[in-house]
């Protein structure tokens, strides 16, 4: 019998049809990823395995059984007992699924309780094993600890202890790597690995991330709008797709092997096509428009001299904290930004990128050091000097129209004639490829691609010579992704902008990067022009970068992943 067993899923909110007809069967200890863009349906699939849709208001067809229990006829009893019983989920976002007010270990006590009926004593012992399982150091003095305590990949190895709890038959992991950097995502993908072959129990993988499938999995389907394209073996589908759309994915997915020239082509190709849908929803010609000056971007820049120096920063020190608790994020880093140009800061969570980003922009001031702006040494937050933040949800206000949040810094510079605001806003939307009519509407009625856009049109609207962005792209599927790449090189050649990319994402820092800045624990270990420092990286800490990202081609991920497991053993060093 098989571990899942789907036959013509259907799931309509309302009028849209989120699941279309899908099928799909999953064995014991196999491992399958759903694999698509953001709205392909994929996470929605992974919500009806364990009939998260029951009471929403969805109307769900079809037959879903899941470990020999029959979804949608289940008791709610019954669905109680199958999930985190015989299936559990890992979702994306670990800090909305942990509580902030009770330590990790009584969290995962709880879940064991409710499905076994031990002591409270047993309970908590058995946290304290999966938590150490799942390599929580010192689990039983960490056990206590609460989840703002740990790390963003510490924090996921803690819904994975939890899911573990009662030793499920399924896990499904729904995203669990999109906000990790590629040495802790490996961390976890190798885990995921381990666990399989330990407890036999069957995967099923949600991700936008081609990579991250080839690490993890034995097969793969390919999704859109609701529907199966593509769906096979991961070897066979990664590496001779028969549907265009499944080359289109692969095509639009950066890779950290191919110089700037080398992969302006799938570049192009990948802007465009993310543009064409784009201009779909927001005006038409944008994907023909941005596929073309991107390329005119990427390649025509190389060899170039590059402008005046727009932003330089001297001997920045930030110290958090006070006496023994005192923390340095960033020491002694000096570097500079010339007109036209984009610099690339790559390193792992914690090793002071974002923080750098920061004091450039001036939002966090200094310990020491001085940030200088077109020659003049600069306190504060300057209007030459822009940010784009990763998350646009969390950066843009939920009761305010994006017109509204896009016109801050119009006001905050003295102008008042409300009419000459909302007409400059409704330029900046054009330019970014949204439409002057979206300027009253909410973040909440726009996709993560379009909340990007208004967090750049946020930005333009102060005239900035220098934008810093701090993992822009890094929740966004590979073609939203390439859209907003492409938006950015556009704006970079028509406005002679500099940019300061900061980014976990080796592959999509080399795509758009002149230099290349690789940080850890707070310091510049190397820099250099980009293909110098990807094709003969100097430091052992660029080169365990490298090592980590993940590989399209199976065969290569499995051999990586031997060599991880080796390094790791305790003998392996």
């Amino acid at each position: 019998m098989s571990l899942v067993d789907v036959k013509d899923l259907t799931v309509e909110f309302g009028s849209v049809r989120a699941v279309d007809k899908l099928s799909l069967r999953l064995e014991p200890g196999a491992a399958l990823a759903l694999v698509g863009e953001s709205g392909s349906g994929k996470s929605t699939v992974a919500a009806a395995l364990l009939g998260l849709h029951r009471g929403t208001g969805a109307w769900v067809g079809g037959s879903v059984e899941v470990a020999g229990i029959d979804v949608e006829r289940a008791t709610d009893e019954e669905l109680r007992r199958l999930r985190g019983g015989r299936a559990a989920m890992v979702f994306q976002d670990p800090l909305s699924s942990l509580d902030p007010y009770y330590a990790v270990g009584d969290q995962i006590a709880e879940v064991y309780r409710v499905h076994t009926r031990v002591s409270r004593r047993a309970a908590r012992a058995r946290a304290v094993d999966v938590l150490d399982r799942v390599g929580i150091p010192d689990a039983v003095r960490r056990s206590r600890s609460r989840p703002h305590e740990f790390s963003g990949g510490m924090r996921q190895r803690v819904l994975i202890a939890m899911a573990l709890a009662c030793e499920p038959d399924l896990l499904i992991a729904d995203e669990p790597t999109t906000a990790l950097d590629v040495t802790v995502q490996a961390q976890i993908l190798d885990l995921l690995h381990t666990l399989r072959e330990e407890t036999g129990m069957g995967l099923l993988l949600v991700t936008h991330d081609v990579g991250v499938a080839a690490e993890s999995v034995d097969e793969v389907l390919v999704m859109r709008h609701g529907r199966a394209v593509e769906h096979g073996p991961v070897g066979a589908v990664l590496g001779a797709p028969r549907e265009a759309y499944t080359c289109d994915l692969l095509a639009a997915v950066p890779r950290v092997d191919a110089t700037r020239t080398a992969g302006r082509e799938a570049t192009e190709k990948a802007a465009g096509k993310a543009g064409d849908k784009a201009g779909e929803n927001v005006g038409e010609g944008l994907g023909e428009k941005v596929g073309e000056e991107l390329g005119e971007e990427l390649g025509g820049r190389v060899g170039e001299d590059l402008g005046e120096v727009v932003l330089e920063a001297t001997g920045l020190r930030r110290e958090f904290g006070r006496g023994k608790t005192a923390f340095t994020a960033v020491d002694d880093v000096s570097l500079t930004i010339r007109r036209g140009e984009t610099l690339g800061v790559v390193g792992e969570s914690g090793s002071g990128k974002t923080t750098l980003g920061r004091m450039l922009v001036g939002l966090l001031e200094p310990t020491a050091g001085e940030v200088r702006h077109d020659g003049h040494a600069r306190v504060g937050v300057h209007p030459a000097v822009q940010m784009v933040f990763q998350d646009p949800v969390a950066s843009l206000n939920p009761r305010r129209s994006v017109g509204e949040s896009i016109a801050d810094p119009l006001r905050a510079r003295g102008e008042r004639d409300e009419q000459r605001i909302r007409g400059r806003v409704t330029e900046l939307l054009a330019r970014v490829g949204l439409e002057g009519a979206h300027y009253d509407r909410y973040p909440h009625e726009f996709s993560g691609g379009q909340r990007q856009r208004v967090g750049i049109a946020r930005a333009l609207a102060a005239d900035p010579r220098v934008i810093v962005c701090d993992e822009p792209v890094s929740a966004l599927d590979v073609t939203t992704q390439a859209q907003v790449v492409a938006l950015l090189g556009e704006l970079q050649r028509e406005l002679g902008l500099a940019l300061v990319f900061v980014a976990h994402d080796l592959a999509v820092v080399r795509q758009v990067s002149d230099r290349v800045a690789v940080m850890r624990r707070g310091r510049i270990v190397e820099t250099g022009p980009a293909d110098e420092v990807y094709d003969s990286p100097q430091h052992p800490y660029t080169k365990q970068l490298l090592a980590a990202v993940p590989a399209l081609d199976p065969e290569v991920a499995a051999r990586r992943r031997a060599a991880r497991r080796e390094l790791a053993a305790p003998d392996g060093t």
